[in-house]
């Protein structure tokens, strides 16, 4: 059964607006958004979940980490209020904090349904793959308050869907359903809202089945030459690829394939 996770880090100590549980058996760790029924963002939670990305990327025993939320939506955004408060250091760091989904070395799903607005859609950019509930609606909606979204919004979505369908959302302040991102290659997946958390489940096993090392090398390679040309992708992959040929879990693949049987990978 998933438990509580306690951090080392004092900084964590009192978590602002998010709770962090551990499932041992099934090597996952939930960051669960908690200020229901709008799971509202507030300054001080977003380098708090930063921080806990970065501490459970050294945890060992998790191999996958879901990020979702309590009540029928994921995140209506920030604090607006806290906007005006923060210094303009505090507000350069934004996209930093939110990004570390992206920089985190383990494979890391988000569970959408319902509002998933300003910094709610920019942290779930972030993730790896984005499991939406058909409830859901996706939505950059800074235009409204004279505004631009601030933490990697519009850059993912133009490097996704094109600089045409973003500049549709970003700015006419447009709301894009579940079935609509899937179509335009923003969701992994749409589901029904029933559905969502058995999908996250399903996901989760389905990726811890894989190498650990093969998972946090394609998750880097892919990264790391989004923008690159095609020859230095190629390139890079090779090196990988090299590097992976040498590893133990390569060669647990290569025995368990032949013997026909369920390879026992350990990430070395």
């Amino acid at each position: 059964m998933p438990s509580s996770f306690s951090f080392s880090d004092p900084r964590l100590a009192k978590l602002d607006g998010f709770t962090v549980e551990l499932d041992g058996a099934r090597e996952r760790a939930d960051i669960i958004l908690a200020r229901a029924p709008y799971n509202v963002v507030s300054m001080p939670q977003r380098d708090q979940l930063r921080l806990a990305f970065e501490a459970l990327d050294e945890v060992a025993r998790v191999r996958i980490i879901v990020v979702r939320s309590i009540g029928e939506h994921f995140s209506s955004g920030g604090n607006i209020g806290g906007f005006m408060e923060a210094t303009p250091e505090h507000v350069s760091k934004l996209a930093w904090n939110i990004a570390s989904p992206a920089r985190c070395a383990k494979p890391v799903i988000v569970a959408n349904r319902g509002y998933c607005f300003g910094v709610g859609f920019e942290l779930s950019l972030a993730c790896d793959f984005r499991i939406a509930s058909e409830t859901t609606l996706y939505a950059l909606p800074e235009q409204k308050l004279g505004q631009i979204p601030g933490s990697g919004g519009s850059a993912r979505l133009q490097k996704m869907i094109g600089i045409t369908r973003t500049k549709d959302i970003v700015m006419r302040s447009k709301r894009i359903s579940g079935k609509q991102a899937l179509e335009w290659g923003i969701a992994t997946e749409c589901v029904p809202d029933s559905e969502l958390e058995k999908t996250v489940d399903k996901l989760v096993d389905e990726l811890r089945a894989f190498s650990p090392l093969a998972q946090r090398t394609a998750k880097k390679l892919l990264n790391d030459t989004e923008d690159s040309t095609l020859a230095i992708a190629i390139e890079l992959e090779g090196h990988c690829y090299s590097r992976l040929r040498q590893s133990a879990d390569f060669k647990e693949g290569v025995e368990a394939f032949n013997a026909k049987r369920a390879p026992k990978f350990t990430g070395l």
